[in-house]
């Protein structure tokens, strides 16, 4: 960027992301009209990261860049890779990243995290975020406030808070609850089933099974989780659909997750999953518990 238009850049935030936003929007579409990314189309989607570089750390663009830099690392943008970074660029171009509701979310998000934080969660911290909950309502159709309501409608049903339900809440908890950046907080993933992101302590079983994945996980690679799980007598596939039987989410989260708790394949699974499907969504751990069970 010319050093003389420094002192007017920080005044063009919106107008730039909008820009930059919708030219990868265009390019990405357009490369892949015909059915096939090349080399050569490649080259200018490294052109735009390259002109758009110098935004990397700042917010919207530390979640997009590098989400495009994964996709074509390897010189190939798969389909999936491909939607993937038109959904993030529709999530970024959206009035909801920009309104109030969004940033309502996000206190949400750190409302859980405070309460969780001493690893204690008890009845008046409860009925005080239940209070919050009540007072925005306007969030009611937006991921996760339904689950978030329903788990302390459950726990408070029973006046105490049981060892088994504090366990639960605070594994709840944690799969919204963002820390350095997209890594959730570890916590243990035991006993009892929720309506929650992941589903604590699944069965999961593999042969005749289909599995997804999405995430990133630290222990193996994308074609390696494809063979453990092939190896078991499942499949593995890059879409979701109601075939999905398990959508594994991986410990590492995703640079796209806004929210630090999902991306574009949970958000499809869980639609399904309201609709009727019987899709689990299993975190990477449970995974790996069940990976060892069977070996």
């Amino acid at each position: 960027m010319n050093i003389d238009y420094r002192p007017y850049y920080r005044f063009t935030g919106r107008a730039r992301l909008e820009k930059a936003i919708n030219s990868l929007i265009g390019l990405i579409e357009g490369i892949a009209i015909d059915g096939t990314v090349n080399e050569k189309e490649l080259a200018y989607v490294e052109a735009w990261l390259n002109e758009n570089r110098q935004l990397q750390y700042s917010h919207p663009f530390n979640e997009l860049i590098p989400v495009v830099d994964a996709a074509i690392a390897d010189g190939i943008l798969t389909d999936d890779e491909r939607q993937n970074i038109l959904w993030l660029c529709e999530k970024l171009m959206s009035a909801d990243f920009f309104d109030t509701a969004t940033a309502d979310m996000q206190r949400l998000h750190g409302l859980m995290g405070g309460i969780a934080a001493d690893g204690e969660i008890n009845e008046t911290e409860l009925r005080g975020l239940a209070d919050w909950l009540y007072e925005h309502e306007h969030l009611k159709t937006r991921w996760p406030y339904e689950e978030v309501e329903s788990v302390i409608t459950t726990v408070l049903r029973d006046k105490t808070i049981m060892a088994s339900s504090h366990e639960l809440l605070l594994n709840f908890f944690a799969e919204f609850t963002a820390i350095s950046e997209s890594r959730s907080v570890a916590t243990s993933h035991k006993a009892l089933s929720t309506t929650a992101v992941c589903a604590v302590c699944p069965d999961v079983t593999f042969e005749g099974k289909v599995f997804g994945f999405t995430g990133s996980s630290a222990k193996y690679s994308r074609d390696e989780l494809r063979e453990i799980v092939e190896g078991l007598g499942a499949t593995f596939t890059n879409s979701v659909s109601k075939k999905l039987d398990y959508l594994i989410i991986g410990a590492d989260g995703n640079p796209c997750w806004a929210y630090a708790c999902y991306g574009r394949k949970v958000e499809m699974a869980v639609a399904l999953r309201k609709a009727g499907a019987r899709i689990l969504l299993v975190h990477e751990h449970d995974f790996h518990d069940a990976v060892a069970d069977c070996t």
